[in-house]
C-alpha cells in the first residue's frame, strides 16, 4: 500500500491532550466531529486545512499522555494518511493501528522530512521517499498490514469472521 501526502511537522512529546483536547473527551463522541478538533491546541489551523492523505511527522514520544483512543480516531477521521515519528507512546501506537492509522517509526524523521513537502510512503516495502532521499523503516508484519488495509481492527475482524463463515458453508 502506498501513501502520498503533504507533511505537517511537529516536535517531541506531542501528547494526546493536544492531539484531541481533553475538554471534548466526554462531550464529543461522533468521529466526524472529533476530526474538527484534531490538534487544535497545538495547531489551530490543522483541522481546517488538512487534506485527505496528509501525513503527520513528529519527533520522540508521539501520543504520550492519556490512553484515550480519540487521539488516533480524530487524526484518522481528519484524513491523515499516517503518522511518522521517531518513537510512539505504546498505547497510542496500538490505538492508531486499531483505528487503521499507520504509525510509522522512523529515526531521523525530524531531520530528513520537511514541513509541507510532499512525501511518499510504501507501507509494504517499508520505504519513505522525501526531498532528502529514500529511507527505510521496519515494514509492518503481514497481519498488521491486513488490519490497516481493512481500515482498522473492527473492520478487519468483521471481514475475517465473514470470510471464515462463508468458507464453512
Amino acid at each position: 500500500m502506498e501513501l502520498k501526502g503533504r507533511v505537517w511537522k511537529y516536535g517531541n512529546d506531542v501528547n494526546t491532550d493536544v492531539i484531541f483536547p481533553g475538554k471534548y473527551t466526554y462531550t464529543v463522541t461522533d468521529p466526524k466531529e472529533m476530526a474538527e478538533h484534531a490538534l487544535e491546541d497545538l495547531d489551530p489551523d490543522f483541522a481546517q486545512n488538512v487534506r485527505p492523505g496528509d501525513l503527520v511527522v513528529a519527533g520522540r514520544n508521539f501520543g504520550c499522555g492519556s490512553s484515550r483512543e480519540q487521539a488516533a480516531t480524530c487524526l484518522r477521521q481528519a484524513g491523515v494518511g499516517a503518522v511518522i515519528a521517531e518513537s510512539f507512546s505504546r498505547i497510542f501506537f496500538r490505538n492508531a493501528i486499531n483505528q487503521g492509522l499507520p504509525a510509522i517509526q522512523f529515526k531521523g524523521a525530524l531531520e530528513k522530512i520537511e514541513s509541507e513537502e510532499e512525501i511518499t510512503v510504501d507501507l509494504s516495502r517499508g520505504v519513505i521517499t522525501s526531498r532528502a532521499g529514500t529511507f527505510d523503516f521496519p515494514p509492518f508484519a503481514k497481519f498488521v498490514q491486513g488490519i490497516l488495509a481493512d481500515g482498522g481492527l473492527v473492520e478487519h475482524t468483521r471481514k475475517t469472521l465473514n470470510d471464515k463463515s462463508a468458507g464453512a458453508r
